[in-house]
């Protein structure tokens, strides 16, 4: 399997288990922050599209350029899960299109040389990162955490 092909793969489980977050949310409860120094569930989930959104242009042309909240004025949770969808779907199109050869090209990724790549693999952490707190906004917001790599206490078998 190819460095591209295992990205690929990971991410289309990243996405799905990042999408399952985002409709198990409380669709009355996106302004919701757990601290006043803490963004709001509505900020995490635009985080998380605007990333779908830059996958696409850091593969084909390692740029960085573009907002990580593209949508402030999304209406509501299920315009962002939406849009999620088919950003996720557009950049997984230009990821498959883009050779290996312009994966392994460097690209500036915030002041640091990088293959494009490798800035694809550290754009992914950082949604796992994200979701990490969003699943905890989650719990606290009074939704069900589902199964992310593992049992959760709302989803204790296989699904």
């Amino acid at each position: 399997m190819s460095e591209k092909e295992s990205y690929m793969q990971t991410k289309e489980r990243e996405f799905k288990a990042t999408l399952k977050c985002l409709e198990y949310f409380p669709k009355d409860k996106l302004e919701y922050k757990p601290h006043e120094k803490s963004r709001s569930a509505k900020s995490l989930a635009l985080g998380f599209l605007g990333e779908a959104e830059i996958y696409g242009k850091v593969a084909k042309e390692g740029k960085m350029d573009g907002a990580f909240h593209p949508d402030k004025e999304a209406k509501d949770m299920d315009d962002i899960i939406a849009k999620f969808k088919e950003a996720h779907k557009k950049s997984m199109e230009m990821i498959k299109g883009v050779s290996d050869e312009d994966l392994n090209k460097e690209m500036d990724f915030f002041g640091r040389k990088m293959r494009r790549i490798d800035a694809l693999w550290f754009l992914m952490y950082d949604l796992i990162h994200h979701r990490g707190q969003f699943s905890v906004y989650l719990r606290l917001a009074g939704g069900k955490v589902p199964q992310i790599y593992g049992p959760s206490a709302d989803e204790p078998g296989d699904k």
